[in-house]
C-alpha cells in the first residue's frame, strides 16, 4: 500500500485547534492521508505513556508512523566513541518508534569533514555494518521487521548520494533507501526535472537492490532552495523557482506499481502539500 503523509505537525494542524501529536491520527484520517513521520531530530525523548497514546490512536485510524533519528548521526567519524553514540541514537529511535507502533527509522549517514570523500564513504559503510551487527544482536528476533533507512543528503560535503545509499543498503536486509528527492535535486544543482531523471534513480535501485527494497523504499519530498554548496532551506509547493516537481515521480511510481512510504517535508505546509502529492496518484 502506498502511504503519504507529513513530517511533523503542520501549520494547518495547529490552526485547526489541535495541540498533541496523538491527535494527528484522527486529523490525518479525516484528510485521507495515511502516514506520519515523528522527528527525534534533537534527541530521542518520549515517555512510555505518550508513546502508548500515539500507538493507540494511530492504530485506531490506520496511520502508519515512522521516525527520524537525531540529525547528528555521523558514521564517517574516526572516533569509536562517537560511532557508538550514532549507533545508540538509531537504536533508541527504533525502540521509541516501536512503542508508537511503527518500524521505520530514517537516519543521516555521514559528513566528509576533513576526509577525502572516498575514504569517508568507505569508513561510513564499515560503521553502518557495525550498526547492523549491533541491531541484530539487540533486536532480533523480538523486533525482526524493523527497517532503517539511510537518507540521501543535500549538501555537497555530506555523504548520501544515490549511489552511496544503494551501496550502504546492500550491507543488510533491514537497510532500505530513503530518497529525499529535494536533497537529490540540490546536489544535482536543479538537475532533477523530467520523468526520465527520476527513472534513472529507480532503475539504478532495482539493479542494485532488487524489487522488494525498490518497491517499499522510503521517500522524503519537498522543494528546497539550494546554492553552490547544496541545500539551503526547505520551501513550500507554492515556490516556482526551485524544484523538484512531484508529478513526474508520481507518474513513475504508478507506472512501476511501487508502494513506497512517502513523507512530505515542506516548510510548514507538510499536510497541505501531501494532499497535493496524493492527487497525482491515479490509484490512491
Amino acid at each position: 500500500m502506498l502511504r503519504i503523509g507529513p513530517s511533523g505537525n503542520s501549520d494547518a494542524f495547529y490552526a485547526s485547534g489541535h495541540k498533541h501529536t496523538y491527535e494527528e491520527a484522527q486529523w490525518l484520517h479525516s484528510l485521507g492521508l495515511t502516514a506520519f513521520e515523528y522527528s527525534f531530530g534533537r534527541g530521542v525523548a518520549i515517555g512510555d505513556a505518550g508513546a502508548q497514546k500515539i500507538r493507540e490512536e494511530f492504530t485506531k485510524y490506520g496511520i502508519e508512523i515512522s521516525a527520524h533519528a537525531p540529525y547528528y548521526t555521523n558514521f564517517a567519524n574516526e572516533s569509536d566513541e562517537m560511532i557508538q553514540k550514532s549507533i545508540g541514537y538509531i537504536f533508541d529511535a527504533l525502540i521509541a518508534v516501536r512503542k508508537m507502533g511503527g518500524k521505520r527509522v530514517v537516519f543521516h549517514p555521514a559528513s566528509c569533514g576533513k576526509m577525502q570523500r572516498e575514504n569517508a564513504v568507505h569508513l561510513a559503510k564499515q560503521n553502518i555494518e557495525k550498526l547492523m551487527t549491533y541491531l541484530h544482536a539487540e533486536l532480533d528476533p523480538h523486533f525482526a521487521d524493523y527497517i532503517v533507512c539511510p537518507e540521501t543528503m543535500g549538501k555537497m560535503q555530506q555523504i548520501g548520494r544515490v549511489e552511496e545509499i544503494i551501496d550502504f543498503c546492500k550491507a543488510d536486509a533491514h537497510l532500505y533507501p530513503c530518497y529525499d528527492f529535494g536533497h537529490i535535486n540540490c546536489y544535482m544543482q536543479g538537475g532533477l526535472k523530467t520523468k526520465d531523471d527520476y527513472r534513472r534513480i529507480i532503475d539504478m535501485t532495482v539493479d542494485g537492490l532488487g524489487d522488494e527494497k525498490t518497491k517499499n523504499m522510503h521517500i522524503h519530498f519537498s522543494k528546497i532552495q539550494y546554492g553552490k554548496g547544496g541545500e539551503i532551506r526547505h520551501l513550500t509547493f507554492a515556490d516556482e523557482i526551485f524544484g523538484p516537481d512531484y508529478e513526474p515521480l508520481a507518474n513513475l511510481i504508478d507506472e512501476y506499481k511501487l508502494t513506497p512510504y512517502i513523507v512530505c517535508e515542506s516548510n510548514g505546509t507538510m499536510s497541505d502539500d501531501a494532499l497535493i502529492m496524493k492527487k497525482f496518484h491515479q490509484n490512491d
